[in-house]
């Protein structure tokens, strides 16, 4: 009896809690940990909300982020775009409602995928300074201007206020802005080395940063063409798990069974969908709403028997050799640069494609230990760098192979930038913070793959680069000489020792322009 009124005490304890709820309890998860990532966060989440609006309209982004300190360790964050802004009855719920979003359910690149980051970014700010959010958005045509504040017990937004004006200048986009607890800090990790990078992998972007010293910083754009538009694809047997395969067949608006596998996968054709049939002895013509569970599970089982081709990698739009090169150059001045792009690869039924660009030299002599820049789906990782694959592919490369100093497991040493961009319809983040991807083997490799090809290219030039220098110090050391060797060949061959000089400079000055001919040959 005491036993069964404790249990009902319990269940009376026992209450449902909104997403918006828990991550506001657990902010850390979505990378607010403490007040100088926060500040980098928030900028990050609403820059990187901007650059997809503008790739998918089609518009070449113009990013406009400002920083001003209202009073100590409060400031007020602002970024403006020039996106397709956002119709009038959907900004609240796009910016004020956790997990309310278009890109969760579809399997295409793109820097998004959860519906949380803005509106974590908004939890943040009411939770430590109490202020609304004000947002600004226009099509084009009237300016609509709301306040709000995000709801977090009903994870929903609570509109403060509303009002609309006119837009004389034409307008579009988005302008958001509030206020939030930080540090602002200037350094490797800081919101300037996000633009920085950005600017990198997007170099058809531009963006203008003003900082809360009045100091403006532009990031110009250096290619007028933005890259190809990625398509969104199905998703493709390897990849769905049961749990999902279930999912899909109680949703799913097909028939029978043989069209809901040719409709809802890629990669499924009448042949091949009757080959997983005929291996899971279900019939073609039954229903999927009226299958079993060990129906479904034979289903799935035969799924992975049957061989079926890669999944499209038309979902993708990597950014390129040339233009990678460009980004790079563009930020990071060195003497010389190599950039690789490795085919298309698949880990559990998703495709993924692998970028590396290496810079070596130049401004980079300074430093000694190797700049790793990581970036997934064009946006730069500056977090959590031990924990991330690519990281862990830099480490298991023998860099020495390419005339690049190493120690044994460590990153290696020298004048050398590694830019590593990770692109995929789906990218296996370690966390809700989405600073570091997953180590699966079959990612490790392909990055492996990519820096030993840009290793390869880069030792060519490394190896040009040693002998000149090599040729240089035996020039300058043949140089040093010259008078003394003059003077002693003057007295044995009674010649004069200007001639002497002057017919040994000659030959100095002819050796180094045949090795430098034959050096580029």
């Amino acid at each position: 009896m005491i036993k069964m009124k404790a249990a009902e005490d319990l269940s009376k304890e026992l209450k449902e809690i909104s997403v918006a709820e828990f991550f506001e309890k657990n902010r850390h998860l979505l990378g607010y940990e403490n007040s100088t990532r926060a500040l980098i966060t928030i900028v990050k989440e609403a820059v990187d909300n901007s650059l997809d609006a503008c790739e998918e309209a089609g518009i070449l982004p113009e990013i406009k982020v400002s920083l001003k300190e209202l009073e100590d360790s409060v400031f007020k964050i602002t970024v403006e775009d020039n996106g397709p802004g956002i119709i009038e009855d959907k900004v609240h719920l796009a910016f004020g409602k956790l997990l309310y979003g278009s890109k969760f359910h579809r399997l295409r690149q793109s820097r998004g995928t959860q519906g949380i980051g803005i509106s974590g970014a908004i939890l943040y700010s009411q939770l430590t300074t109490g202020k609304p959010i004000r947002i600004s958005s226009s099509t084009g045509k009237k300016i609509n201007t709301i306040e709000m504040l995000i709801d977090v017990v009903k994870n929903a937004p609570s509109i403060i206020s509303q009002q609309g004006e006119s837009n004389q200048k034409k307008w579009h986009g988005i302008k958001i802005e509030m206020q939030a607890k930080g540090r602002y800090i200037e350094g490797f990790q800081s919101i300037i080395e996000y633009l920085r990078q950005t600017a990198i992998m997007n170099p058809y972007a531009k963006i203008i940063f003003k900082t809360p010293n009045d100091h403006q910083h532009t990031f110009s754009r250096v290619i007028n063409k933005l890259p190809p538009k990625p398509k969104e694809i199905k998703p493709h047997p390897y990849g769905v798990e049961i749990g999902i395969l279930r999912r899909m067949i109680q949703t799913t608006k097909s028939k029978n069974i043989l069209s809901f596998l040719m409709r809802d996968f890629s990669r499924v054709g009448k042949r091949s969908a009757t080959q997983i049939l005929k291996l899971a002895k279900i019939d073609n013509k039954k229903k999927p709403h009226s299958l079993t569970h060990d129906e479904i599970d034979k289903i799935h089982n035969a799924m992975h028997l049957v061989k079926l081709i890669a999944p499209p990698t038309d979902c993708l739009s990597p950014v390129g050799d040339e233009e990678l090169k460009k980004g790079l150059e563009k930020e990071i001045k060195a003497e010389h640069y190599v950039s690789v792009s490795r085919p298309t690869s698949v880990y559990r039924g998703m495709p993924f494609s692998v970028e590396c660009a290496l810079a070596y030299g130049g401004d980079l002599e300074n430093t000694r230990r190797v700049n790793v820049l990581r970036f997934a789906n064009k946006v730069p990782l500056l977090y959590n760098q031990g924990d991330c694959a690519i990281t862990k592919a830099v480490v298991q490369t023998d860099w020495r192979r390419y005339g690049i100093s190493q120690s044994f497991e460590s990153l290696p040493n020298g004048p050398l930038a590694i830019l590593v961009h990770f692109v995929s319809a789906w990218v296996p983040y370690t966390s809700e913070g989405k600073q570091a991807i997953a180590s699966y083997p079959e990612i490790i490799k392909e990055i492996k793959l990519a820096l030993q090809d840009a290793g390869r290219k880069m030792k060519l030039y490394i190896s040009k680069r040693r002998r000149k220098q090599q040729m240089k110090m035996r020039q300058n050391l043949f140089e040093k000489y010259i008078p003394e060797v003059s003077e002693g060949i003057s007295k044995i061959s009674e010649t004069s020792k200007e001639k002497i000089r002057t017919g040994l400079e000659k030959i100095l000055e002819s050796g180094a322009k045949k090795y430098e001919k034959e050096d580029q040959d």
